[in-house]
């Protein structure tokens, strides 16, 4: 089927982007929580992440409720624009939000709960390190409302752990499980592979540690060395391209064997066990994001607009304490950039989306991406499909290829 005759009855007349996009319905609002702080800064990660002033010492090593104050007063800077809608989701990201003492967490979310509207079934997610882990503090996040939490597991070979540069065992890894699995409604693990020297079968073994403990989710990350790290300054020795790709082809049959469903580019769920928060970025949903580097993006009628706090913590706390925000930037996407941003989200789940949710997310026609569409299918990184705007397997593997077609 000639893949642009496929579209045309999905496409309009015009082929010119409007002066601005035209949106017939808000998107699902969630609300991101950035906290900024860890224990020990890993090699490989370029988060916005500040270790702790004397982590070996008693107490916290930051000012927990300086920082929830400052938290607090940025959401309250944002409220009138998202009034009179409902967040539905939250998620807590570092750093190591388990960093927080189970008062500062009853406290922060309480002053959610009393500014913003959220859904019943509102899914509250914080992210933990093994390393931090506690019974005693798990059960309290969890009465304050936490009722999904992701770990930061890795790998569970210590000599990968330590090369990697975590503070955690592969023994309290799972002691963690074993303790979050108890605590809350849904567990996450995050894991890691093509490691420093890792073996086909020392990636099995990982894969298969996490499957025993029948998780409802998996995030499984190829271990990458991002600029402005110290593995890009002092790179480990990693496999090579045809052992990364052989590592992956034999998680991705490990998983589906047990049940789990690839369902964007590096999460696997059981059925009806996506995480919404991130199902709602990646289908181009709105999202307040309030704390230090956070970043936000909130729709309007006739407009989209994103948002980008003051990256440290220090000075993110004095913009909000002297001037009432911490915002370094704060712009309207224009039109010819909706176009990519848009697929650079959606173009990441292996089930796609719908193809009128184009127009419903951006407020543009589909007409504007019609010759990118138009490659795309032709160079067989596109589903044909015009009800759908979906990868082919080949496009999720060149997915950079395929997202640089509507740049």
């Amino acid at each position: 089927m000639n893949s642009l005759r496929s579209y045309k009855n999905v496409l309009n007349s015009t082929q010119t982007l409007t002066s601005h996009p035209q949106l017939t319905a808000l998107p699902p609002l969630a609300l991101y929580i950035h906290f900024p702080w860890c224990e020990k800064k890993c090699p490989y990660c370029d988060f916005n992440s500040h270790q702790v002033k004397n982590p070996n010492t008693k107490g916290p090593g930051f000012d927990e409720p300086r920082y929830i104050k400052a938290l607090i007063t940025d959401l309250e800077t944002e409220l009138p624009r998202i009034w009179g809608r409902q967040v539905h989701s939250i998620f807590i990201g570092g750093g190591t939000p388990s960093l927080l003492s189970p008062q500062g967490m009853d406290d922060l979310l309480s002053a959610i709960r009393a500014r913003i509207n959220l859904e019943p079934d509102c899914e509250i997610t914080m992210e933990a390190n093994p390393g931090s882990v506690e019974a005693e503090k798990f059960a309290a996040f969890a009465k304050s409302g936490i009722n999904r939490v992701s770990l930061g597991i890795q790998s569970f070979q210590d000599a990968q752990l330590k090369a990697l540069g975590r503070i955690h065992s592969g023994a309290e890894a799972k002691q963690a499980i074993a303790i979050a699995m108890d605590h809350f409604q849904s567990v996450n693990l995050d894991l890691m592979y093509g490691l420093p020297n890792q073996s086909l079968e020392a990636a099995k073994a990982d894969i298969q540690t996490a499957l025993s403990f029948n998780t409802p989710h998996l995030s499984l990350y190829n271990l990458t060395l991002e600029p402005n790290t110290y593995f890009a300054n002092f790179p480990p020795k990693l496999p090579s391209e045809d052992d990364i790709d052989a590592i992956f082809e034999q998680n991705l049959a490990l998983l589906e064997a047990a049940g789990y469903q690839r369902y964007e580019v590096s999460a696997y769920a059981k059925k009806d066990q996506e995480c919404k928060h991130n199902l709602n970025y990646w289908r181009f949903g709105d999202y307040i994001g309030i704390g230090a580097g956070a970043h936000g993006k909130i729709s309007f009628p006739d407009k989209i607009t994103r948002q980008v706090r003051e990256r440290h913590p220090e000075t993110y706390m004095q913009a909000i304490e002297t001037q009432g925000n911490a915002l370094i930037e704060a712009r309207d996407i224009s039109a010819k950039d909706l176009p990519f941003e848009f697929m650079l989200n959606t173009l990441r789940l292996t089930a796609g989306v719908d193809t009128n949710t184009f127009g419903e997310r951006t407020g543009l026609p589909l007409s504007v991406i019609a010759k990118n569409l138009d490659e795309a299918s032709k160079k067989g990184l596109l589903d044909i499909n015009p009800s759908k705007l979906k990868a082919t397997e080949q496009g999720l593997r060149y997915l950079n290829n395929l997202q640089e077609i509507f740049l």
